[in-house]
């Protein structure tokens, strides 16, 4: 089994790491500096997905259980379209929000022969268990971002296991999905367009905010052309 080190929700990282894996330079992650207005007006468009990091909590646990046993009830099914995967080790989740934010846009990403686009062929036709068992034996991909963190002498000890954890928000056929490798499925938040994916994205990080009074520790960053 593949060991993960944990990710820093930090552009410049994930960009390179983006490149490792084989993302065209044309797309890059950008810091959203706030959720509302002026804030999310700096932010370049189009946003091809957005991605938020958050403290791992009791809150979220309990919303977590109540979200999936209410849509298990509902005989939700996952939505075909969207390329969704479930986590299976500790601290890939940072790696799973950079899969989920490109695999969902591979029509307007263009993706190099390499690590990525090799999952990808791999993944067709999986489910989102089997797709996330693939991942964690994907080594190369995992080593690829301890490449980057031990070249830029980052702090980071292996196996160390982090209260943080990342989601990833993204527009697909109409819909705001949110996609988290803890849930059974893609969460479904209403109707967007890719013009509104950011504004619609920031509501509902702002509902993760509101549910952790005392925590401070959110960071957010999209996915956007490289200007």
């Amino acid at each position: 089994m593949a060991v993960a080190l944990p990710m820093e929700s930090n552009p410049e990282t994930m960009n390179k790491y983006l490149s490792k894996l084989g993302v065209s330079d044309k797309w890059r992650m950008v810091d959203v500096i706030g959720l509302e207005g002026e804030a999310l007006s700096w932010v370049p468009q189009p946003v091809l997905a957005v991605i938020l990091l958050f403290p791992l909590s009791d809150a979220y646990e309990s919303h977590r259980h109540e979200q999936e046993n209410y849509l298990l009830k509902k005989g939700e099914q996952p939505p075909k379209d969207v390329f969704h995967l479930r986590q299976v080790l500790s601290n890939v989740c940072g790696t799973i929000a950079l899969v989920h934010s490109v695999a969902n846009n591979t029509n307007k990403i263009d993706l190099h022969d390499g690590l990525l686009k090799n999952y990808l062929r791999d993944a067709e036709g999986l489910d989102a268990a089997a797709r996330g068992a693939l991942l964690e034996n994907s080594v190369a991909i995992l080593d690829a971002y301890k490449e980057i963190m031990q070249s830029g002498n980052a702090d980071g000890n292996e196996g160390e296991v982090i209260n943080n954890h990342f989601v990833t928000f993204i527009h697909k056929d109409g819909k705001l999905f949110e996609l988290d490798g803890r849930k059974t499925f893609p969460i479904d938040h209403g109707e967007t367009t890719p013009e509104s994916l950011l504004e619609d994205a920031a509501k509902v990080c702002r509902e993760f905010i509101k549910r952790e009074p005392d925590n401070i520790g959110f960071t957010v960053v999209a996915l956007v052309p490289n200007q």
